[in-house]
């Protein structure tokens, strides 16, 4: 199994970056790897909203189903995909620190099959795309905070 763990402050609100990371279809602004998300079911997003994403990594497409299996609003979610050649589960924790917002996550990625005989290569390459990912994130969401002053003056 891969594990991954990231802890990152961001100087914006705690609603304004729980509302972002848990809308789905801000995913590919910030996620280097995944082509496209959609959503299955309707209604509000909590406990058992379902999504279909592309990915491509490690130079292959892969199709994954990912519900959500933990909604607290403004405080965590929780993912796991439900079908898919490589399993996953990740959370997402909210904290107000200071005037902004902690965010811890951790993600664990199950390789099948042959793939299993890979990790000590693909592990380091998933790790350093999920940071990557999250510096990109800490970027698109303390931007925003840029545009919004500079749409006041």
């Amino acid at each position: 199994m891969i594990k991954n763990e990231i802890s990152i402050l961001f100087h914006r609100p705690v609603q304004e970056v729980f509302d972002y990371l848990s809308d789905f279809q801000n995913g590919p602004q910030w996620q280097s790897g995944l082509q496209s998300i959609g959503r299955i079911t309707e209604g509000p997003i909590g406990v058992g909203t379902r999504f279909t994403s592309v990915r491509k990594a490690m130079g292959r497409r892969m199709e994954s189903g990912i519900e959500f299996t933990a909604f607290e609003l403004n405080k965590k979610f929780a993912i796991k995909s439900y079908s898919g050649s490589s399993p996953f589960k990740q959370t997402f924790l909210f904290e107000k620190e200071g005037e902004g917002t902690r965010v811890n996550t951790t993600f664990e990625l199950e390789l099948g099959g042959l793939m299993n005989l890979a990790e000590p290569l693909v592990a380091p390459r998933v790790r350093r795309e999920m940071n990557a990912d999250f510096d990109t994130l800490k970027e698109i969401i303390e931007s925003r905070v840029i545009e919004a002053f500079q749409l006041l003056e």
